[in-house]
């Protein structure tokens, strides 16, 4: 299925700014997977693939809000105690069987029905209720203080959920609290989208597997393992592809094989301009390439495009390009193509606990930690190298300063907007 328009992200050689790439990206993309019926118990993370309407009012009926005594408040005395005899017990799941009398007190539980009134509706019965820590039991009597409003302690039918309401709308990734609001209408399973189908893997003759060595001269892979974690995070299913040497015939193979299959093509790596840089060749043999060099600091050489019609993103092969570019632009690409009604993830203002002098005309993020400076005041740190390399610096952080285009750098005590890892690693 062609995910990608071919001139979608055409941009000559001019660097292009981040906000214009993801709105030629939204504007471009759609959804390339199919919808399932899912059982509740397994749909946390997935795509929601329709609207759910409630069928009933959440709670269904008027019921009691803790435990205590339910009576009408015209029984009460408005200046003194009340005394009333206790003539009946309402637990959860156990109406009352009976209306309601005038002058009469009775015992009811958190979630019990309110009892129905002479007309057999909960409207003409009794209204109020007294926590029962706050009232005197006496043998087959309760002593009520005064002062209780009418209506305390009861909640209405519809409080919460009415019939016809839309609770949940398509394109919602589903968190604990909306699968809790679908069974709390009766819904047991609910239409979401199939996860989308990605492979992954990384290029390089230096590069090895970490379940074998690393001669002089090589490193470990550590981007295919970041990658697969953010993937997985957002709810795709993974293939490992492994690593391909710097060979373009190989590249080309494994491209195009891997398009057959698969929602989505990532790699890192061989996306820049050197000689052994293979993989830009490689996927305009099959394809096209897009929107490759960035206004972005790090992480310029970033690609997008497709091969053979599946939409496919180069990240950089520095380790913390890799993951910067993957959280800031490409997550956003995934989770549009997976039925997502994603937006971006929300910045928060923070005070700049450091100095970061930078040129104007691109978009640049520093890895950062929270903390509280001697004011009080919430404050982001920089502790460690800012090389694109250094891996350690995004463990050590809790998330990115964003400085935009127009910004000429942080200065310290100065406010700057903060990008969570926790927004945009789930």
């Amino acid at each position: 299925m062609v995910q990608l328009k071919d001139d979608c992200f055409a941009s000559g050689e001019a660097l292009l700014p981040l906000s214009d790439a993801l709105n030629d990206i939204h504007d471009r993309v759609s959804v390339v997977v199919d919808t399932i019926d899912c059982e509740i118990d397994d749909c946390l993370g997935r795509v929601l693939a329709e609207d759910i309407v409630a069928t009933r009012n959440v709670p269904p009926h008027d019921n009691s809000a803790v435990d205590g005594y339910a009576l009408y408040h015209d029984d009460l005395n408005p200046d003194t105690e009340t005394r009333l005899p206790f003539t009946g017990r309402i637990a959860a799941g156990h109406p009352l069987g009976r209306p309601a009398i005038r002058g009469e007190a009775l015992q009811i539980f958190t979630g019990a029905p309110m009892p129905l009134g002479p007309d057999g509706t909960q409207a003409s019965g009794p209204d109020t209720i007294f926590m029962k820590e706050d009232v005197e039991i006496d043998g087959d009597f309760v002593t009520l203080p005064h002062g209780q409003k009418q209506g305390a302690n009861r909640r209405f039918a519809g409080e919460d959920i009415k019939d016809g309401d839309t609770i949940l709308k398509t394109g919602m990734r589903l968190r604990a609290q909306e699968l809790g609001l679908a069974a709390s209408v009766g819904r047991a399973t609910l239409k979401v989208y199939k996860p989308l189908h990605v492979a992954v893997f990384s290029t390089g003759d230096e590069v090895r597997d970490p379940s074998g060595d690393a001669p002089e001269g090589c490193i470990f892979d550590s981007n295919r393992f970041s990658i697969k974690g953010m993937l997985r995070a957002l709810g795709c299913d993974v293939t490992d592809l492994g690593i391909l040497p710097d060979d373009f015939d190989t590249i080309e193979k494994a491209l195009g094989d891997a398009a057959g299959n698969h929602d989505l093509l990532v790699t890192s790596g061989g996306v820049s301009v050197g000689e052994e840089d293979h993989v830009k060749a490689a996927v305009e043999t099959q394809g096209s390439l897009h929107m490759w060099r960035l206004a972005i600091k790090p992480g310029r050489p970033i690609a997008l495009g497709q091969v053979k019609g599946t939409a496919f993103v180069g990240l950089p092969g520095n380790p913390v390009a890799a993951m910067v570019t993957f959280l800031t632009i490409a997550r956003s690409m995934v989770l549009w193509i997976s039925g997502a009604d994603h937006e971006q993830a929300p910045r928060y203002t923070v005070k700049a606990g450091f100095d970061h002098p930078k040129k104007t005309g691109r978009r640049e993020w520093v890895r950062t930690r929270l903390g509280v400076d001697g004011n009080g005041e919430l404050t982001a740190f920089r502790d460690h190298a800012g090389g694109a390399g250094v891996l350690t610096s995004m463990v050590g952080a809790d998330g990115l300063v964003e400085l935009d285009e127009d910004s000429e750098g942080a200065r310290e005590g100065a406010a700057v907007s903060f990008l969570p890892f926790s927004e945009v690693m789930r």
